[in-house]
């Protein structure tokens, strides 16, 4: 069991920022006291939000509701499916998946030692040809990124395995 855990994103479904610490009760009571020079202070500018911890207690009814997690062990295998489609793409180096989250890293030729060259932006392409056909998805250089949302349902699915493909061909044209 960790001493501190963060937490984000999924506290609201990912639909605001919102994020949390989490302590063991030693670590809180070390620092419960109500002097600045001993209180644990960390904040920004959102803490707090209202808004954002009312999304977060509908998210938490849901979760009590709905075998979230059980529809996001078949979400993800459904992905990962999807995903080693690109295994074999000539300019794919690399597939992996974490949960929800799969990342498709792009090379020159399919090997990490041969990446793109930085201003060739094949990573930025490739997210502006998915968002002209309505897709989102998340570039960190050439590393493609699919996070969907928990309540993506299996068409939505393949049409962002196949606007990657596309948006694949697109940017490296």
């Amino acid at each position: 069991m960790p001493d501190l855990m963060c937490l984000s994103k999924g506290l609201t479904g990912g639909f605001m920022p919102l994020a949390a610490v989490l302590a063991t009760q030693r670590i809180y009571d070390a620092f419960l006291d109500d002097s600045r020079e001993r209180a644990f202070l960390h904040s920004h500018s959102y803490t707090g939000n209202p808004l954002a911890c009312a999304a977060a207690l509908a998210t938490l009814d849901i979760f009590e509701r709905d075998d979230v997690l059980a529809r996001n062990r078949d979400t993800a295998a459904r992905m990962a499916a999807l995903a080693q489609s690109f295994a074999t793409h000539p300019h794919v180096a690399d597939v992996r998946q974490a949960g929800m989250i799969v990342a498709i890293e792009l090379a020159q030729d399919g090997n990490r030692a041969t990446p793109f060259a930085a201003k060739r932006q094949v990573g930025l392409k490739a997210y502006r040809a998915a968002l002209q056909r309505g897709v989102v998805l998340r570039p960190l250089g050439d590393v493609l990124y699919w996070m969907p949302p928990y309540c993506v349902d299996q068409a939505q699915l393949q049409l962002l395995a196949e606007v990657t493909g596309e948006a694949l061909d697109e940017a490296l044209a």
